[in-house]
């Protein structure tokens, strides 16, 4: 492809999205629609051949919607599930639309949220109104610093940023256990690997406490509204936002026109990383009260599958992380309500991902839910 050509097709595909049409409704909405109705369909026909009666089938997906939204209860386990996935999904989002696939959330959740607790315990005489903000600050800086490394590495030496993140991956759990066998980090009194608790001060406030202190929903869904709000923004009314989406639809249009390739490749992933690295504090600081050995339970993974079905879209990413949470917080209703194994929500899930990853199989299964062909693939 010639650089001319390289040019056409990336102002081609920045005046589509800036004037999205049917085919980018289809692409954006209908796609993830039927995307999940095809995987609640499959997740039934699983249930009947291990044996499931109709009946409990029926019951299951009732649990479900109950467990996610049918109480004020719900609601919160849905929320509070939802938060880091929409966060950590927002800066993998970026990178994707930079061109970047970095599969690094895991770790960079973990480092951040190690570092807002660190942060917590050590400084625990400040007053909320600096703690707070400080601790979160913090475990965005850690996020971004973890992360830039494999930006570094992409833009100094060319190391794919796959085979990196994957390695910061395994560095991160193995940092994470000796940090927190560390006495000035490990819990007084304690021999496992439990770090101290943040102070009050510290911690994102309950919203719904008043009501029912059992009610875990934080001020961390503030934090993720204003992310999506600030990602928006800084993707599509940005210079630096044009910058990665101009770098993701063509490389070589992008350093044609004069784009610092190698800058934006750092830039990018340290963002990346300073969401991942909220999402890790949010958990912290907003539900766990301290760190422990793999306290991230793999959110940095389900970002990954959250910023595929939000089409690496800041409002498809808000919808997808709640998408998510519900299914996680519904999940556990099934369990209890319908003696359903909660293994069933990661295949639906993982069904979801494969129907969004192949647009043209959804078409042929709702054709008439298309007026045209879906363009397929994750952005």
């Amino acid at each position: 492809m010639s650089v001319n050509e390289a040019l056409d097709t990336a102002r081609d595909k920045l005046l589509e999205r800036a004037a999205p049409g049917r085919v980018q409704f289809e692409d954006l909405v209908i796609v993830p629609l039927f995307a999940v109705v095809a995987a609640l369909m499959i997740g039934a026909l699983v249930m009947l051949a291990t044996g499931v009666d109709l009946a409990t089938i029926g019951r299951s997906y009732v649990a479900l919607v109950v467990g996610s939204v049918g109480s004020v209860a719900a609601l919160s386990e849905t929320l509070v599930a939802a938060v880091p996935l929409v966060l950590a999904a927002l800066g993998l989002a970026i990178g994707f639309r930079t061109g970047l696939f970095n599969i690094g959330a895991e770790g960079q959740i973990l480092m951040g949220g190690l570092a807002a607790v660190i942060f917590g315990f050590t400084f625990a005489n400040l007053p909320f109104v600096l703690l707070m903000p400080l601790s979160l600050l913090a475990g965005a800086v850690t996020g971004a610093f973890y992360a830039g490394i494999a930006g570094w590495l992409r833009a100094a030496t060319g190391a794919h940023e796959v085979i990196s993140t994957i390695m910061l991956n395994l560095i991160s759990y193995r940092l994470l256990d000796y940090m927190l066998s560390l006495d000035w980090v490990q819990r007084e009194g304690r021999a496992d690997p439990v770090s101290r608790s943040v102070p009050d001060a510290a911690e994102l406030p309950k919203l719904l406490e008043w009501l029912d202190p059992n009610l875990r929903v934080h001020a961390g869904v503030f934090l993720m509204l204003l992310a999506v709000a600030l990602v928006y923004w800084l993707m599509f009314r940005t210079k630096l936002g044009f910058e990665f989406r101009a770098s993701g639809a063509s490389p070589d249009a992008a350093r044609y026109a004069g784009i610092r390739a190698s800058l934006i490749i750092v830039v990018a992933m340290a963002t990346a990383g300073a969401l991942a690295g909220l999402a890790g504090a949010n958990q912290t600081l907003g539900v766990l009260g301290r760190a422990t050995p793999g306290f991230s339970a793999g959110i940095g993974f389900d970002a990954i599958a959250v910023a595929l079905m939000g089409r690496s879209h800041p409002v498809g990413v808000l919808f997808a992380g709640l998408l998510f949470g519900g299914l996680e917080a519904g999940g556990r209703q099934m369990q209890v309500d319908a003696g359903v194994s909660i293994d069933l929500i990661g295949i639906i899930q993982a069904l979801i991902i494969v129907f969004i990853a192949a647009p043209l199989l959804v078409c042929a299964i709702f054709p008439w839910g298309f007026r045209s062909d879906p363009k397929g693939g994750a952005q």
